[in-house]
Order: C-alpha cells, then structure tokens, then sequence
C-alpha cells in the first residue's frame, strides 16, 4: 500500500484546504451594511374594547355626581365569611348586607348575631326547604349553588333562579314571624349554607332596642308608595273620565348623590440626554419609550376601570343584576337571561377563554353564533350584540369568571366614561406628559398622567353573568 502526500504551496489552496473562505464574509459584511429596523414592539397591547366602547364624558372640575331618584328599595348585598380548616363562621360586618340590617351600628350585636348561625352541608340534589312551609330559618350560602325552584305554568316543578357564595334565602323571615315559603330550595352543587334559626334572632330582638328600631324603619320603607324599582312613587291617573280629580304628586331626589372623582395612572419616563441627541435615527427614541408608556398606562387604566373597587365595573354592578349560570359554563341561555334584564344592552364584554366556552356549548348544540361588523373588524356576537374580549376581567384559581353587559350613554342612562381635557401638556385626550427637568446625571424625566373613571348611571345600566366555568371538558 503506498501513501500519497500532498505539498502545500504558499497561497493556493491544497486538497487538504478545500473548505476554506474564498470570499468575504457576511458576518464582516455586515459591518459595512445597513439594517431594516422595526420599532419597538409590545406583546402587552390588546385590543382595549372598553375604552373604545365607552362614551367619554368631559368632566371639568373632576368631580362627576350622579342624581338618581330617591328610592326606598335596598339592594341585596353578598355576606362574607371566614374559614378555617372545617370551620366556616359568618364574617359579621357583613351581615350588614342583609337589607333589614342595612347600616345597623352595633357591632358587638352583629358579632353576636353572625356566632349564631349553624354551619350546614349540603348534597346535591338535596331539598333545603319546601315550598308553601314556614319561614323559621335563614340561609347563607357559605359555599356551593342552590336553585330556586318553583311551579311551572302547568304545575311542574321549574327553576326560577339560582343562589350562589355570599347569597342570602328567607331574610324576610327577620321581619314577620309567620311567613311561608313560596318557592322550594334544592341544592345542585355539594356545598356549604349556614343557617340561624328564627328562636335565635327573636331572641336578641327582645333584648335589643336599638334592632327592634331597625327593623321598624325597613319595614316602615317597604311600606311606603314606591315602584317596582323601589323607587319613591310618581303618583299619576289615566283612562278616567269626566272632572275627575288628578293627583299632585313631584318627583323627590336622593339627598347624598354619588360622587365619582377621577382616578389616575402615572408614571415618571427617564431618557439621557446622550441618547436622546446621539441616536434618534432612524427613529426618535423619545417618542418611542413615550408610546410605550402610554400603551403600558391605557392598559392599566381598562384594568383599573374593571377591577377598582371604588369605581370598577365589576364591583359597581348591583347584586341584584348578579345571576349565575345555571350549570357551570356559560350556555346561551345564560346569555338571553343576562341579556334581557336591561333595554338596550349595546355589549357583552368577557374574558377570550369564556367566550371560547361559550363557543364550546353552542357547538354542542348545533348554534353558529353570527358576527357583526364593529370598528372594521368582524366580531362575534349573540343575538346581534357584539361579544367583545377583555383580558382584564379575572379568572380565579378554579377557573370561574365573569362576563358583563352593559347599556352606555348618558342620554340612554348607561355606563360612561369619565375624563378630563384641556390638561396642561395634553398629549392625548386626558392624558398628558410634563417636562420635569434634567438632573445632575444629564437624564431628561418626564411626567406622564392618564385621568380617568367610570360611572353606573342607573343599576340596570350593567348586568354580570358570575361564576363561569371556563375549564375545558375532558373528552
């Protein structure tokens, strides 16, 4: 066997060599080339359809005071509760969300009161209370789903409604000692109610001066004329004939007005001097960390605008606009009992994966929801109201949330958005960016500031459809 050995010669490449370079590189090429460049971009923008949805109402001294009628009715609150290991004990501030107790100031009572009721587990399909029986206990549901059951147009059983954590079921037994129960109750979910017994709080009535005064004054409201939105009546006459004599009557206000001061999101920008004058081209970095930031700002204020609890949708919306679903996910007759407990629901507003849900229960029925044309985009919609995104709304750890509807405008007594313009430095509408100066360390730092809130005009203006199931069945 003989070996071939090849020799090299300086500056030609030998069989050995045969990979190597025989033309500029592109890594060294690049050093003297150009690069196309994008701007800055953000994975933190959405669509923002609350913003965009909402008519923004000019609101010049800051300040924006919703008059309503007077009205006698009180709303129906959600009572709140501890737990502890197995232990569940009703929070007692709380139980200030019954109507009848409604701003009663003794605390110390209300501790008593709240030690007073029995935890009670619940299975489903278990009949609490039976229809047409004797009002001698009241209900929270601690935890778990109940429905309201009732007689249908042909005397079969029906579901009228459904109550859910923090609802309360028989409170009117606290003012009438002999009342009866004109609807069943039945569980459908395992769950938690606590229960007090009617001997129980006749017992602190006795004792109690101070509750028995309570309860005079809520039953001495129910009694007053008033509509059937508890408001205080408008006294008219129609279909008579002749001289008759008309009512007099005028239209009486509520005496403390809800206030709703502008909020506001801010955020001070840092940009060197250096940067600023050496590389702004292509592109000014100044007004690209200032669009970033106003992107970053108008995503916390729709965050803010949802879950606030002072002015927020959802903790704005009435309870008695509350409904749950009746199974779970969120199914279409979910949708139409949301959808027609206000006139003019102009749209729905949800989380992405509920309205995948939502999806998921038509497909199962065979339902092809429609879409609509809205800003230029198409979006899906049901019964021709717009279903629009929001990723704002919160999903809990087990994966239930909510899905609103609202009704907006001032003229259509709806939901608003509040802002204020003109501002000093205004770089959009109700939002502006103030020069505060260099510092020692040649940073330029300017104030930005996004001012904003929301108001509920009328209590039917917003709906919320709670307690969503988003997960996705296993097949």
């Amino acid at each position: 066997m003989s070996t071939e050995t090849s020799i090299g010669i300086p500056g030609q490449a030998g069989p050995m060599e045969g990979g190597s370079q025989t033309s500029l590189s592109v890594a060294a090429a690049k050093n003297l080339a150009s690069t196309t460049k994008s701007a800055p971009q953000m994975q933190e923008i959405t669509s923002r359809w609350l913003l965009r949805m909402l008519p923004w109402v000019e609101v010049s001294a800051g300040t924006y005071r919703v008059n309503r009628r007077l009205s006698y009715a009180v709303g129906r609150g959600r009572v709140s509760f501890v737990q502890t290991g197995s232990d569940v004990r009703v929070l007692a501030p709380s139980l200030r969300e019954v109507p009848v107790l409604r701003d009663f100031p003794d605390d110390a009572l209300l501790e008593e009161l709240a030690g007073r009721f029995i935890a009670r587990q619940v299975a489903p399909g278990e009949v609490i209370v039976e229809q047409g029986s004797a009002i001698d206990e009241v209900f929270l549901i601690a935890h778990g789903r109940v429905d309201k059951v009732g007689t249908g147009r042909y005397g079969d059983p029906a579901v009228l409604g459904v109550f859910a954590d923090g609802d309360h079921i028989g409170d009117e037994a606290l003012t009438e000692a002999d009342g009866r129960w004109p609807y069943s109750v039945r569980a459908a979910t395992a769950g938690t109610v606590m229960v007090l017994r009617w001997p129980d709080f006749q017992e602190l009535v006795d004792r109690s001066a101070a509750l028995r005064d309570q309860i005079l004054g809520f039953i001495a409201n129910a009694r007053r004329p008033q509509g059937r939105k508890g408001e205080a009546e408008i006294s008219l006459s129609a279909g008579h004939e002749g001289e008759f004599e008309l009512p007099a009557t005028f239209v009486d206000y509520e005496l403390k007005p809800r206030e709703y001061e502008l909020s506001v999101a801010q955020t001070v920008l840092r940009v060197h001097t250096r940067v600023a004058d050496l590389y702004n081209q292509p592109m000014n970095q100044t007004e690209h960390q200032l669009r970033l930031t106003i992107e970053a700002l108008r995503e916390r204020q729709e965050h803010e605008m949802v879950n606030n609890p002072e002015f927020g949708l959802l903790a704005n919306a009435e309870y008695s606009q509350r409904i749950s679903t009746h199974s779970g996910p969120p199914t279409p007759d979910d949708m139409d009992e949301l959808l027609s407990r206000r006139r003019g629901t102009k749209f729905y507003l949800a989380h992405p994966r509920a309205i995948a849900a939502f999806q998921r229960e038509c497909n199962s029925r065979g339902l092809y929801p429609a879409t609509v044309e809205l800003h230029g985009r198409q979006v899906p919609a049901w019964r021709g109201v717009p279903v629009l995104t929001c990723n704002k709304i919160p999903i809990t750890a087990q994966n239930t949330t909510s899905i609103l509807a609202m009704r907006t405008g001032e003229d259509k007594q709806g939901v608003i958005g509040l802002h204020q313009t003109g501002l000093p430095d205004e770089y959009e509408p109700g939002l502006s960016v103030r020069f505060m100066g260099i510092d020692e360390k040649a940073v330029i730092s300017y104030l930005v500031s996004a001012y904003y809130s929301a108001a509920v005009l009328v209590p039917d203006a917003i709906g919320v459809l709670e307690n969503v199931d988003i997960a996705a069945p296993r097949n």
